[in-house]
């Protein structure tokens, strides 16, 4: 990537001020916002949650979207009770999950796929939406190993619908049993309200439904992470 510009803020001296720090890096034509309201937050993890920013974003923009925004607010907000959220080029997350699980890095992974994804409401289903997530925390992931964080086996009794990383492994597997380019389509589809149940059939030349009986019947897949 080109140079990059920092631009640092010291803590907010008001008492009235929303945030207790807040300081901006660009690099490679992305900016990243990164706001704290907790003045406990650790200036490691923000910096390991900035370099997974720039070492993510890029790469998941490049094949999905380049069209994305360029400019993402991180948000570290102790009033915040789940692990992560994103809307509007907002990712907000828990300092007491980031301090429990520090090694969680691709949590942003996760988040800013969302950004890139930028599906108009009602696009198409939400197991989808996360799924996909998903599938681009395993593929572009940094730190998933450190982070105990993977794939889960299949079991009796999962569908599709269970979203998440359920979905994110049948992707794998779609790819990895003649349909490598069925994320990136389906992906298109979402963004471009081009989406519907047919999709599938046009992309592989079996439904949904026929894809995850395939699948259930033999769900092995190659795994790698980084």
């Amino acid at each position: 990537m080109g140079p990059h510009r920092r631009r640092a803020g010291a803590p907010v001296a008001s008492a009235r001020s929303p945030y207790a720090a807040k300081d901006s890096v660009t690099k490679g034509g992305y900016t990243l916002v990164f706001i704290s309201k907790d003045s406990t937050f650790s200036a490691a993890t923000k910096q390991r949650m900035t370099d997974t920013f720039f070492a993510v974003y890029p790469r998941e923009a490049k094949r999905f979207n380049p069209r994305t925004l360029k400019r993402i607010t991180f948000v570290i907000d102790p009033a915040y009770d789940g692990v992560a959220a994103t809307g509007n080029g907002v990712a907000t997350y828990s300092p007491k999950w980031l301090l429990a699980h520090p090694e969680d890095l691709d949590v942003v992974t996760h988040e800013v796929m969302h950004v890139v994804q930028a599906y108009p409401e009602d696009s198409c289903p939400g197991w989808l939406t996360e799924g996909i997530a998903d599938y681009a925390r395993y593929a572009y992931g940094v730190n998933n190993v450190a982070g105990h964080w993977a794939l889960p086996d299949y079991k009796a009794g999962q569908q599709y619908t269970n979203s998440y990383r359920v979905v994110a492994r049948f992707l794998v597997w779609l790819e990895q049993h003649g349909h490598p380019n069925v994320v990136t389509a389906l992906d298109r589809a979402a963004r471009n309200r081009t989406y519907t149940a047919g999709i599938w059939k046009q992309q592989t030349g079996h439904t949904l439904d026929e894809l995850w009986a395939s699948y259930v019947a033999a769900p092995t897949v190659q795994l790698a992470y980084h």
